[in-house]
């Protein structure tokens, strides 16, 4: 049997989250009545959020610029007649989002360019088809203008937002209320978690069950596609009340492949895949954490890496597609946690750390752009395409250091370098230990000054003694005399 060392080497092994004070939206009504989920999404323009109103539900867009606090009288998007349950962008426009609410109605709504100057009221269709409230929808990931909604009348069921407000599909496998819902790559199958304990893997446009299994002694919550890999991950509880994380193979539901215990908390556990550096991100509501994974196609299939901590509880997460990330700065994901405890929305940025300037390939590859790779006719028709494929190299931006400020005539311009707030000592202890090192490093410096200054002189000499007597100067080290 090979050896294998104790310790698994991985590029990820290092991923930090890091948050910025200067990045957050402060003073926004955050609704407390949203249930599993996120009450937040975003994309590279706007950032949606539902929000507490008086007689019907809203929702405010703010351009991801418009940073600090938010007016109380900002305008909002308005036209449910009750409170908004969910959001979601449309991956293939910008400026288009479909919200769901307890009047059993989907409105889909175009944001102007911009952002909003006034209350929009009109939406640009209204879907009718469920009979009590809408609780989930999901945009198709390869086919444009294709809506998945999902309700408490257990129906799920498939619009064609462009055409016409009928719905085309009704897929009736469930018994109870359907709790999460998500696609594979190329949007042929989807799996749902459901109140009756059962785990479903659907066919998108027949809504046949290709695969199902009961879940007796872990209740499923959510549940989340894994790209390519074939494999489903859910989040749950477990017969002692303790929350887990089990990997499935999506076309044999008869036992997990793993089965990871968290902690004993009683929040839902949110899942985030990503595809691109396969790294599966667990935050849970009410909690401050966010855990990340690395997964693998062999044993060990989930290895964990490290966690973010915050002393702020999360009520919900909405995450930035891959094309609006920072990739000079080497930000493999971006969270904005809704904390409705301060009502403020934090962006977290997950950072991979490197020393080059130069375009990281190995952390980007090609990823899914904003172009559909095909149209609901051609979907609905049974054509099955994987998404189209950018680079992100177009959006890389080497990080260019601060300027100086020129010194005045006659003066050197020296380069000060302001201190961290995380680099202040804390105790008297720390201040003498960091008084003493800095008396070193000038003593040090000094010496090589003086050191300097004789090589300086002796150079001088050297160049003195050739013009009298015009000789060729010897290599450094080959005079003994002179560096004696």
């Amino acid at each position: 049997m090979p050896w294998r060392p104790p310790y698994r080497c991985s590029k990820f092994r290092h991923v930090y989250g890091r948050t910025t004070s200067h990045g957050t939206y402060e003073a926004i009504p955050i609704s407390s009545g949203v249930g599993g989920v996120h009450g937040c999404d975003v994309n590279p323009q706007f950032i949606a959020v539902v929000t507490e109103a008086g007689g019907g539900g809203a929702f405010i867009i703010l351009p991801l610029s418009h940073h600090g606090r938010i007016d109380p009288l900002c305008p909002r998007v308005c036209g449910h007649r009750r409170s908004v349950l969910d959001v979601k962008w449309n991956p293939f426009n910008d400026y288009v989002i479909a919200s769901c609410s307890e009047d059993a109605t989907v409105c889909v709504w175009e944001i102007p360019e911009g952002g909003l100057r006034c209350n929009l009221t009109k939406p640009l269709c209204t879907l009718v088809g469920h009979v009590r409230r809408v609780s989930l929808i999901q945009w198709h990931p390869t086919a444009s203008g294709l809506l998945f909604t999902a309700g408490y009348d257990n129906k799920v069921l498939l619009w064609c937002v462009e055409e016409s407000s009928i719905p085309v599909r009704l897929i009736a496998c469930h018994t109870d209320v359907v709790l999460s819902l998500s696609f594979n790559v190329d949007g042929s199958l989807f799996a749902t978690s459901c109140r009756d304990r059962r785990l479903r893997v659907v066919d998108s446009r027949t809504g046949a069950v290709l695969q199902e299994k009961c879940c007796t002694n872990h209740r499923v919550n959510l549940v989340a596609f894994l790209g390519n890999l074939k494999r489903l991950v859910t989040t749950g509880v477990s017969q002692w009340n303790s929350r887990q994380l089990l990997l499935w193979d999506q076309e044999h539901l008869s036992e997990p492949l793993v089965k990871e215990e968290v902690d004993g908390l009683s929040g839902l556990l949110f899942p985030f895949y990503d595809a691109d550096t396969r790294m599966l991100y667990v935050a849970g509501k009410g909690d401050g954490n966010i855990r990340y994974y690395e997964l693998n196609e062999d044993k060990p299939f989930l290895v964990f890496l490290g966690e973010f901590r915050s002393p702020l509880p999360q009520k919900g997460l909405g995450t930035m597609p891959k094309r609006g990330l920072d990739v000079g700065a080497c930000e493999v994901y971006r969270f904005y946690r809704v904390v409705i405890t301060k009502s403020l929305i934090e962006p977290i940025s997950m950072i991979v750390p490197r020393k080059s300037d130069i375009f990281q390939e190995d952390l980007y590859p090609k990823t899914a752009s904003s172009e559909p790779a095909l149209t609901a006719e051609q979907w609905l028709s049974g054509v099955n395409r994987s998404p189209v494929l950018v680079s992100l190299m177009k959006n890389y931006k080497p990080t260019v250091p601060m300027e100086p400020r020129p010194s005045p005539k006659g003066q050197k311009a020296i380069d000060v370098e302001q201190p961290d707030e995380k680099s202040l000592p804390a105790t008297e202890t720390e201040l003498r230990r960091m008084v003493t090192c800095q008396r070193d490093e000038i003593r040090q410096l000094r010496e090589k000054l003086a050191h300097r200054d004789l090589q300086l002189q002796q150079c001088e000499l050297e160049l003195q003694n050739q013009r009298n007597y015009q000789k060729p100067i010897s290599p450094p080290g080959r005079n003994d005399s002179t560096y004696a």
